[in-house]
């Protein structure tokens, strides 16, 4: 049983693959999906190894990892790990625009989503989702420089857009909780506040399955380092500038042999203080094609009860 809750927003900052090891369409490694919404998301399994992998790395104790994250498979005494990750959900996606060349896009669901989960973790959000209904081929929006001729354009889609103050103070909400505070992202923050956009969960959905950055890649001969006849192949990334929040979860350390009160035993809130303080403001590296500068996400750790 877990005793301790957190949320962690991830900031991408390159393309991120987390595949799905199977294709079924055009795509040869789609990225991973949430069945009912179809929606990006990373499995929460993905991301506690890549936070067990670069634990060190990261700042955090290497020799509390077995404590913390479980044994690597095939050690010689087993046991559970205090830490949980569970699938980070979409929450914000960007999407090429006209004017001011992306915007930050959200719809409902994403945003009631990532509200009752930080809720769920005790965080108590200083922000409540839009209740407006939404049509197809509408949105809410507080920059009204986005607009040509009163409408937004994004990719090739036209909608008729309301200007709202509440979506200005929303994405300044989310810019506070899900980016860090250095001076390097300063100017995403207030992109973040000025240019955020709510679209219906129709059209939001739309750009989750077709505005993914989609890469060609060619397959290298071994003999001949030349590239393999029929080698081509394509892979597809979430963009950078995407926002995903998942739950983090802790309770007190299981290994048997650091009883409570013992050298080396945890409770559940220092297990999750020494994660937080690993990863919190960290640079981490999710998913595939790391040599390629794929996976880059920053981390920010949000206090749950």
């Amino acid at each position: 049983m877990f005793q301790k809750q957190a949320a962690v927003f991830f900031y991408t900052v390159s393309p991120v693959h987390m595949g799905t090891g199977q294709a079924i369409g055009v795509v040869d490694n789609p990225i991973q999906r949430e069945r009912h919404t179809g929606h990006p998301c990373f499995a929460g399994s993905g991301i506690k190894g890549a936070v067990r992998h670069s634990f060190g790395q990261l700042g955090g104790d290497s020799a509390l990892a077995d404590d913390l994250f479980g044994p690597e498979a095939g050690a010689s005494e087993l046991h559970a790990g205090a830490v949980s990750f569970g699938d980070a959900q979409l929450v914000v996606l960007p999407v090429r625009s006209l004017k001011e060349g992306f915007v930050y896009a959200t719809c409902p669901t994403a945003l009631a989503r990532a509200h009752r989960l930080l809720q769920l973790v005790g965080a108590r959000p200083d922000w409540k989702p839009l209740e407006q209904p939404l049509n197809e081929g509408s949105c809410l929006l507080g920059n009204g420089a986005l607009l040509t001729n009163g409408k937004l354009h994004l990719e090739a889609y036209e909608y008729s857009a309301t200007a709202i103050v509440p979506v200005s103070e929303l994405g300044g909400k989310l810019a506070d909780a899900a980016l860090p505070e250095g001076d390097e992202y300063r100017f995403f923050r207030d992109k973040l506040k000025r240019d955020l956009v709510v679209l219906s969960d129709t059209d939001f959905t739309f750009f989750c399955e077709h505005a993914m950055l989609v890469e060609p890649h060619v397959r290298i001969d071994d003999e001949t380092g030349a590239a393999d006849p029929g080698g081509l192949f394509y892979t597809e990334n979430l963009p950078p500038e995407s926002i995903l929040i998942a739950p983090l979860m802790a309770s007190q350390v299981r290994n048997p042999k650091k009883k409570q009160g013992s050298n080396g035993w945890l409770d559940a809130e220092s297990v999750i203080a020494k994660v937080r303080t690993a990863l919190d403001g960290k640079l981490l590296q999710l998913g595939g094609d790391a040599t390629t500068g794929r996976g880059l996400v920053v981390a920010r750790v949000v206090n749950g009860r």
